[in-house]
């Protein structure tokens, strides 16, 4: 959908420009055709079009882009017919005629026109002069231009040889000057209670939901003086009522030409304080939008909420002269689209109708054993909302859900109402809701006067309840299926971040991050290491920073959770009074209750009472099991009074499966690599002996992630005075089985060449050794050479070169040539006849030692080979062996743009000649 609004102004004909022809037929009552000659000078003030492919969901989107620009221009009393219109004729092109449809709103002082394009224009152009036949009203299609006859007051159709258009124009109601909407006149104890004096909270958000105005009002509720708030975004202050896969969210309801609603503002002393609020979208004489919202106490909402359009058939009294029931006013009102809309209209109807002073509704979980709060109002709902309250309260009828019942004064029955204990409420009626014979949720209206409802009310809230209790049940439905389809997306959406790490911490860390703030407010996650350990805090995590290092302090005092095993989330109390208690003690000791001077500890107040307040509310654990051992559990918490609904729990208990199995995998993962690593370095020399006369230098470079065990390996070692051992070599493959060729091979050698045997009398018994490993056994590549310093600054070497790259001697003239001959590698042949080859190193020589991860280099088709290893040497004459080195993995690693695939070991030997004083 594409969508364009321009206020303001003339706008631009919408039909094609293209100069060819077209006809412009407007029609109506049911069978005439005239041209209509309603003068259309009307000011254009506002234009908004919009754009919808031809696919079902269009029709949905269409029918919210008419109603979201109806209701931003302020026309609430024509925008259902509007809807309807809309719906049909966007049917009509997207469903009937498979076209995509253009639809454009012009606004004018006394009435808004809409046209419907389609491209499909072949489709019954009627003719002047002929009857026009609408259709059945039965049939699926063809309701359009019925609808149109009967709701607009003026309607036509145009067409072109490209498009056809319908359009429909419907007029303001005339009302007295001055009047916008009116209600009746009411007794003073009848009209809605406010403060001695309402305070209207008046804040501005630009386009990036910065705040921009912050009055004085605004200041005395949350307590944020302006220069506090000024610059930051809302979306820091607003607690927003959210649940995955549900709901709108405060960016984008910040978008809305228009929005009302309920939502809480953390104040300054860290308490969320439930607002109603008021958005309207506006522009500045530049054309930069911003957002104005207007916010009072939730329980003075009548002072900005909209009054509810009641239908121009239903009057305050029937045909029999008696008055109507508000109640059922309410009922034969359209019914807001959502489940929380549905339930604030309800609980506020019946408030109203039983004129108490609080109401409340509550809805039964699945199996009918508890009731969760989901609207309330004239009760701290912010405390109350997601509480859970047992069906069966007590014995007999007034102690449960399932029966209606009265209540003339609670303070005689304690406790038999839990939701309203500590509210002062003195008097109650509660009547069950009911589909099928199936409770579904409890309806109540209390006030705090005793003795104020009898049976009388008792059957009018029944009845209402009976009326209501099925398009609850139905909003119930689907907003559940919503959650489901919500909660499977966010659930595959956590197993795929969860299986792309192995990291133990990054673990830790997407598991927070996944249930704040989507499940709750704040979480912290316990690792238990094995059976015989304590469970250990290892990562804490909460929507606001600032307040993250509080609450690690607080639960680092507090004795961690019991690992139980047992599935599904279970209340921790311990963070809640922890925190009450510090809190406690913290406002003492400023007020100089606890004998210390209240200077020293005031600054220390705000953060305490902050993180009380942030662990105030409910919190649960989840135990983490992974192969049928508690590796840990993970915290959620809600700040002050409030509590998880049950969805949200059924949620992270599949969660914490899945976070567990993660968890448990990168602990496996963790283990391994370190004992991998571990292996690794045993196989490799601790460090090299220093030797006079032989400038020496390694580099290695293990492929991948370091949780294979490599097969290239080196060595250089004394073997008796002035005489050094070297080797590098290289076993087939990787994993234990190379690993113990490689260590069998650098231990060996060590140990038979300080028995003096030769070089080629070294590696036939290392040849041996191989083959008596058996199955385990793997060929070997390696170069072994023994080093001998010479008094004149020069060096001699005796090199074998089983199968390995053959090493490469650098002159001080800059060439290359080969310093050994190719013979057989080791663990393939019983009988081996090798021979040593001696050379002598001048002062300034390099011999150059690889392995075949070097000279094997890949990019596409082409390798580094030993010719390129050879080209690259001969830039390095006159450098260190550490120079030569550095510049040879350099090569090697720009030869490609890929990660190297194999392991990569280079030695480096320098003869730098003897220094004359």
């Amino acid at each position: 959908m594409t969508t364009g609004l321009i206020p303001g102004g003339q706008p631009p004909d919408p039909r094609p420009t293209s100069g060819l022809p077209h006809q412009r037929h407007e029609l109506a009552g049911q069978g005439a055709l005239h041209v209509d000659n309603r003068p259309r000078s009307s000011v254009i003030t506002a234009r908004a079009a919009a754009s919808f492919e031809p696919v079902g969901r269009s029709v949905a989107s269409a029918r919210a882009f008419v109603r979201d620009t109806l209701q931003g221009w302020g026309f609430a009393d024509i925008i259902d017919d509007a809807v309807v219109l809309t719906s049909e004729l966007v049917t009509n092109a997207v469903v009937h005629a498979g076209t995509s449809a253009d639809v454009l709103c012009l606004r004018s002082d006394d009435g808004v026109r809409v046209e419907v394009a389609d491209r499909y224009p072949e489709r019954e152009i009627p003719l002047q002069g002929q009857a026009v036949d609408m259709g059945s009203p039965d049939r699926e299609g063809g309701r359009g231009l019925q609808l149109c006859a009967a709701l607009a007051g003026h309607w036509g159709v145009e067409y072109t040889p490209t498009h056809k258009q319908v359009w429909f124009q419907l007029d303001l109601p005339e009302r007295p000057v001055g009047t916008r909407a009116a209600g009746p006149a009411l007794p003073a104890d009848l009209l809605p209670l406010a403060d001695g004096r309402v305070r209207v909270a008046v804040v501005q958000i630009d386009r990036t939901g910065a705040l921009t105005s912050w009055n004085e009002d605004a200041e005395e509720l949350f307590g944020y003086a302006a220069e506090q708030v000024l610059g930051k975004p809302l979306t820091d202050l607003a607690a927003w009522p959210h649940t995955p896969g549900t709901s709108t969210g405060i960016a984008e309801a910040l978008q809305l030409s228009r929005w009302e609603g309920s939502y809480g503002i953390r104040a300054a002393n860290g308490r969320v304080s439930s607002v109603y609020a008021s958005h309207l979208r506006v522009r500045d004489t530049g054309g930069e939008p911003s957002t104005v919202c207007l916010l009072v106490r939730d329980h003075e909402r009548a002072v900005l909420q909209t009054p509810l359009r009641v239908p121009a058939s239903d009057t305050n009294t029937g045909s029999d002269g008696q008055s109507t029931d508000p109640f059922e006013v309410f009922i034969g009102s359209p019914a807001p689209d959502d489940l929380d809309g549905l339930l604030q209209r309800t609980v506020e109807r019946a408030r109203d109708m039983l004129d108490g002073d609080s109401a409340f509704l509550l809805l039964a979980t699945d199996d009918e054993t508890e009731l969760e709060v989901r609207a309330s109002t004239g009760l701290p709902s912010a405390r109350q909302r997601f509480a859970r309250v047992p069906v069966e309260a007590g014995p007999g009828r007034y102690g449960s859900a399932r029966m209606p019942a009265v209540h003339d004064d609670l303070t005689a029955v304690p406790g038999a109402v839990p939701l309203l204990s500590g509210t002062g409420m003195r008097s109650v009626v509660t009547v069950p809701l009911k589909v099928e014979g199936r409770l579904t949720g409890s309806l109540g209206v209390a006030a705090e006067s005793p003795g104020r409802y009898s049976n009388e009310e008792a059957l009018r809230l029944q009845f209402a309840a009976d009326r209501i209790a099925l398009a609850v049940e139905s909003a119930r439905l689907g907003e559940l299926e919503r959650l489901r389809r919500g909660s499977l997306s966010f659930l595959v959406e956590a197993s795929d971040l969860l299986a792309g790490t192995l990291d133990r911490d990054q673990t830790l860390a997407l598991m927070a991050q996944m249930t704040v703030p989507t499940l709750a407010t704040w979480c912290a996650v316990y690792t238990i290491a094995d059976q015989a350990s304590e469970p250990y805090l290892s990562y804490v995590l909460h929507e606001d920073e600032e307040l993250i290092d509080g609450i690690k302090s607080l639960l680092s005092k507090v004795a961690p959770p019991d690992p139980v095993p047992t599935p599904g989330a279970r209340v921790w109390s311990a963070p809640g009074e922890a925190a009450h208690q510090a809190a406690l003690r913290s406002s003492m000791r400023s007020l100089g209750m606890s004998g210390g001077p209240p200077h020293q500890v005031t600054s220390g107040i705000g953060p305490t009472l902050a993180t009380a307040s942030a662990v105030g509310g409910e919190t649960v654990v989840l135990p983490l099991v992974a192969r049928n051992r508690v590796i840990g559990m993970l915290t959620l918490g809600k700040p002050t009074d409030e509590h998880f609904r049950q969805e949200i729990l059924e949620l992270a208990e599949d969660l914490s499966r899945r976070a567990a199995l993660a968890l448990d995998n990168a602990r496996l993962y963790s283990e391994r690599t370190a004992i991998s690593q571990s292996l690794q370095r045993s196989l490799l020399p601790p460090e090299l002996p220093e030797i006079d006369g032989v400038e020496v230098e390694v580099i290695y470079r293990a492929a991948g992630e370091g949780n294979e065990v490599g097969g290239d390996f080196y060595d250089l070692f004394p073997i008796r005075d002035g005489a050094y051992g070297f080797a590098i070599g290289d076993v087939c493959g990787t994993g234990p089985n190379a690993a113990a060729v490689t260590g069998l091979a650098r231990h060996a050698l060590r140990l038979l060449a300080r028995e003096g045997l030769s070089g080629p009398a070294v590696l036939e018994r290392l040849n041996s050794a191989i083959l008596d490993e058996g199955a385990r056994s793997r060929f070997l590549t390696l170069l072994y050479g023994e080093l001998w310093p010479q008094e004149d600054g020069s060096a001699q070497l005796k090199v074998v070169c089983a199968g390995h790259p053959l090493p490469l001697r650098l002159r001080q003239d800059g060439t290359v040539e080969p310093a050994a001959e190719p013979q057989p590698l080791l663990g393939v042949m019983e009988d081996l006849e090798l021979y040593e080859q001696t050379i002598t190193l001048d002062p300034g020589d390099v011999l150059l030692c690889v392995t075949d991860g070097v000279t094997e280099r890949r990019e596409g088709t082409r390798m580094l080979g030993d010719d390129g290893l050879a080209d690259v040497l001969t830039t390095c004459t006159g450098l260190t062996a550490g120079a030569v080195a550095a510049r040879i993995m350099r090569a090697v690693e720009r030869f490609a743009q890929d990660a190297p695939s194999d392991d990569m070991a280079i030695l480096a030997m320098r003869v730098p000649g003897l220094h004359k004083d």
